[in-house]
Formats: structure tokens, C-alpha cells, sequence
């Protein structure tokens, strides 16, 4: 069981960060679909920051400080890709959803071309990630689940998780963001800056995005940037649509994804599931049903910030 709640949670934790980062674009009315392509490319830089200071032996391969710095030059190069979205969509006022469809095509391609006229190979491996890795003595089963063979990246997530869920929810710079997102035309009559809120509101969900990224590829898929992160963008956008843009249900919608997500890595340490017989790939494909019929249950229940999608015309109102 504590093996089980430990998968868990390290599955939920990218998408935990990644689901908030979208509500942060979403409320302030911009829709970012480019989460998927943000996460691949923040991961890609995560790794290359890894691998350039591995290769050249400017930290010790088993230091939290790399981690820690892998996992800013992450969120900022997020936050960098993110601003293609903002302009497109605050500046040329182009269709958001396909902005974000662009950007989702374009990460990987970017990646994947960089790794291969660069370090001539298919896809970027990290030579150490084991590093990475938090040893502590047995606390309890439930110190166990959270301090034994911990990654530190799950504490960073979960403190920026909720100082990022106050600063939305409870600061005055979070009210005008919201209000962006909400009815733009009354919040400029009040002296706020639309433009400058959404783009706000952009670049720390590209920032975040890409944070979750990193921590995806470090913790989960070996530490290899390959120009994919199995869909995890898209079930943040069911996680945020399913927790109805609110950081409590995204908590908790986070963690019932994670758990769908590791049945099939820890499904022969089960017995009761070991015994079905059951492939892999039939646990596999849970999470992404499952998405189908969270959204089919709850996209109409969800109540999605009005402006979401609209570009903001200063002579509308």
C-alpha cells in the first residue's frame, strides 16, 4: 500500500502543477491547450541543463542544487515559450485554440531538431538522475509515503502549488487577473491593465507548464527528453476542468489521476491485480477513458471564466 501511495503521488505531482498552470492563463481569459507542448519543451531545457553541467563536471551529478537549478531553467524557458501564446493571442488577437495547437506541434519538433544536429542522437538522456533522490529514515507508513525515496522536486511543487493558489485567490493582483478573465471591459473601466494581466497570467502558466514538465521526465520517464510527455498536458486540462478551475478539486483530481496513471507500473506488485492477467497496456489506456468520461460528466456541470477565449477589444462592451 505505501508503495502504491508513493507511485501515486509522484505521478500526481507534475500534473498537480501543471492543472494550476493552466487556471492561471484560463482566469485570466486566455485558453492555453499549449500546456502539453510547453511541458516538452521545459523538460527538453531541464535535461540539456542537467546534461551540459554533468558532461562538464560543473556540479556533482548527485546534487540538489542541479536539480533545483534544472527545475528553474525549466519554468523559465516555459515561461519564455509561453510568450509565442500571448502575443498571438493579446496582440494579433488570433484564435487561442489554435495558437496552442501550434505550439504543441512545434515543441517537439524544436526539440528533437536541436538533439539531433546537435548531440547527434534520437533523444537527450540525462547521464544521472538516482541523484535526485531524498533518503530519510522510516518515519511510519505515512513518513514513508512522503520523506523514503522522496524527490525534492515534490516539496517545491507542493509549496509553489499553494503560494501560487493564494496569490490567485487571495491577492489583490489575483482579484484584477480574475477579473480579466471575467468581464475585461469592466476591469479596464476600473484602471486595469488587460493586456498586462493576461500576459501575467500566460507567463505563469508557461512557467509552471514547464516546471511540471522537467519534473515529468526526472521522476517519472528516467530523466530522457524525447520530445513527448505522454499526453500529461492534456490530462492537466481534464484535471483542471474536472477540479472546475479551483485549487482544492484540482488537488484532488490530481491525485485520482496520478493513481489511474501508476496502476500499470505497479499493477504486478498487486497481487489481486497481478492475478487478473491483465496486459500493461489495458491499465495504460484507464487514465485517458477516464478522461473521456470525467469530461463528459463535468464539462457541463464546470463553470469556466466568461472571457476565457475572447480577445479583449477595448470598443466592446
Amino acid at each position: 500500500m505505501v508503495f502504491l501511495l508513493q507511485k501515486t503521488l509522484i505521478y500526481a505531482i507534475p500534473l498537480l502543477i501543471v492543472a494550476l498552470a493552466g487556471v492561471f492563463a484560463e482566469r485570466s481569459g486566455i485558453i492555453n491547450i499549449a500546456l502539453d507542448g510547453i511541458m516538452v519543451f521545459g523538460s527538453f531545457i531541464g535535461a540539456l541543463t542537467v546534461y551540459l553541467f554533468q558532461t562538464k563536471a560543473w556540479l556533482p551529478t548527485d546534487s540538489q542544487w542541479l536539480f533545483l537549478l534544472a527545475m528553474l531553467t525549466s519554468a523559465v524557458s516555459g515561461a519564455i515559450f509561453s510568450l509565442l501564446l500571448s502575443f498571438s493571442a493579446i496582440n494579433l488577437k488570433a484564435d487561442q485554440t489554435i495558437g496552442g495547437t501550434a505550439l504543441n506541434l512545434l515543441a517537439p519538433a524544436v526539440t528533437l531538431f536541436i538533439v539531433k544536429v546537435f548531440f547527434f542522437q534520437d533523444k537527450l538522456e540525462m547521464p544521472t538522475v538516482p541523484g535526485f533522490v531524498i533518503l530519510n529514515p522510516d518515519y511510519g507508513p505515512v513518513g514513508r509515503v512522503f520523506f523514503d525515496k522522496a524527490y525534492l522536486s515534490t516539496f517545491v511543487v507542493i509549496f509553489l502549488f499553494i503560494l501560487c493558489s493564494v496569490l490567485l485567490y487571495t491577492t489583490k493582483t489575483g482579484l484584477r487577473l480574475r477579473s480579466c478573465g471575467e468581464h475585461p471591459q469592466a476591469a479596464s473601466s476600473v484602471g486595469i491593465n488587460v493586456f498586462k494581466m493576461r500576459y501575467l497570467g500566460t507567463t505563469i502558466s508557461g512557467a509552471l507548464a514547464g516546471l511540471g514538465g522537467y519534473v515529468y521526465i526526472a521522476t517519472v520517464s528516467g530523466g530522457t527528453a524525447e520530445g513527448t510527455v505522454a499526453g500529461m498536458g492534456f490530462l492537466a486540462l481534464a484535471i483542471m476542468i474536472f477540479g472546475n478551475w479551483k485549487p482544492v478539486g484540482i488537488a484532488f483530481g490530481a491525485l485520482m489521476f496520478g493513481f489511474l496513471k501508476c496502476l500499470g507500473v505497479v499493477s504486478s506488485s498487486i497481487p489481486a491485480l497481478d492475478q487478473l492477467g491483465l496486459p500493461m497496456y489495458f491499465y495504460n489506456m484507464i487514465p485517458y477513458v477516464a478522461v473521456l468520461i470525467v469530461l463528459a460528466i463535468f464539462s457541463k456541470k464546470s463553470r469556466a471564466p466568461k472571457a476565457e477565449g475572447v480577445p479583449y477589444d477595448k470598443g466592446m462592451r
